[in-house]
């Protein structure tokens, strides 16, 4: 697995160019999130707590490419005596367009022990093109850009995340198969994920009425084969996450939602018993 995964234009002045513009931002109905919101995990190793997150919305607007945007920030930091062994500190977001839900950047700050990485990603979707900077750790500037032809509407993680809490899933059954097309580390994917039920869950917020998903996972050195993650997902508009479980070959691994405010909807929560 790839550092950093663990622990996203322009005012129509011509008629000509009005079509162009919609065709590159099909609009998509935000029922899901709002600004604002804060999510909160902790991550897990086995029964020892080793990290925490947070995925944050920001409470203003950005305005990038002449385009209304929001602003997603996710930290991710090792706790505890993991800190002193393997000091992890990555943050990443997206600037994402409040029509589209698309990306028109996309940042990564990765902090791992003596690893370092900062990337600065940026989407023209109107020409499909990706430009992707990295910064040189030892002259401290950017080095040459490389650029990549992309598929219409192509979504960061922060925006897959984002448009996977907005997909219709009203007609989707168990087993059914969603995806979402995405860039990430100079690689194209389409990342598939399969419906597995409804499901209450017990955690520190309470019992949360969740959607049970297993994405499909590549074939790779860490996790033990392509259904070994399940995620799941509140059963209401936010669909926030709630828990994921990881099964590798080394162990276990886990995320759990242990605050939130800001939600558009209020949480699915089950009487306790």
């Amino acid at each position: 697995m790839k550092r950093g995964a663990f622990s996203f234009f322009i005012v129509a002045l011509l008629s000509g160019f009005v079509a162009e513009q919609n065709d590159a931002y099909p609009p998509v109905k935000n029922h899901s999130f709002k600004r604002g919101e804060v999510i909160e995990f902790k991550m897990t190793y086995g029964i020892f707590t080793v990290g925490k997150g947070s995925v944050t919305v920001h409470p203003k607007y950005f305005r990038i490419n002449n385009r209304d945007c929001f602003k997603i920030d996710v930290y991710g930091k090792t706790v505890g005596m993991v800190d002193w062994v393997a000091d992890v500190d990555d943050r990443w977001g997206a600037y994402i367009d409040t029509v589209a839900l698309i990306p028109h950047q996309f940042y990564r700050r990765i902090r791992e022990g003596r690893y370092k990485k900062d990337e600065w990603t940026n989407f023209d979707q109107v020409n499909k093109k990706i430009e992707v900077k990295t910064l040189d750790n030892e002259t401290g500037k950017f080095k040459e850009p490389k650029y990549y032809d992309a598929p219409p509407q192509v979504r960061d993680m922060a925006a897959g995340f984002l448009i996977l809490r907005n997909m219709d899933l009203s007609k989707t059954k168990i087993g059914d198969t969603v995806s979402v097309k995405g860039f990430f580390e100079d690689e194209f994917y389409n990342f598939k994920i399969i419906y597995a039920g409804k499901e209450t869950v017990k955690i520190k917020v309470g019992k949360v009425r969740a959607l049970v998903f297993k994405p499909v996972m590549p074939a790779n050195k860490v996790f033990d084969g392509e259904n070994s993650v399940t995620a799941w997902f509140s059963d209401d508009k936010n669909r926030i996450p709630v828990k994921i479980n990881a099964n590798m070959f080394i162990g276990s691994a886990g995320v759990e939602l242990t605050g939130y405010s800001g939600l558009k909807n209020p949480l699915n929560l089950a009487p306790e018993d």
